[in-house]
């Protein structure tokens, strides 16, 4: 499963069994939602770390950089998109554990916690 972790972007199946994996304590990584608190309202993938709205990215990622650039971070948002450009702004600035949830969660079949 660690390979998983190596990537760029994961799929929803993958995010999925990592959450499991993580839950038994095989893998360690933050799992952190880029969406708006609205939207996270209306439905979040169960085991989410965080919420850090796209919105406010320039308030929010020097602080999160500096604090997480030696862990494995996975971003998820709605499709992908916005997931995608943060984590390619922070792989710009040499942070290379950083991966994108493709397909966001539009695609996600695992537990949503509202």
């Amino acid at each position: 499963m660690q390979s998983t972790l190596d990537k760029s972007n994961i799929h929803s199946e993958e995010l999925e069994a990592l959450l499991k994996e993580r839950e038994e304590g095989n893998v360690d990584f933050l799992l952190v939602d880029v969406r708006e608190d609205m939207e996270y309202k209306m439905g979040h993938i169960k085991g989410v770390d965080l919420l850090l709205p796209t919105s406010s990215f320039g308030q929010w990622a020097q602080k999160f950089a500096e604090e997480n650039k030696d862990k494995t971070v996975i971003f998820t948002c709605r499709t992908g998109n916005r997931s995608g450009q943060v984590q390619h702004i922070f792989k710009q600035h040499g942070l290379d554990r950083m991966i994108n949830h493709a397909g966001g969660i539009v695609s996600y079949r695992g537990e949503i916690e509202k």
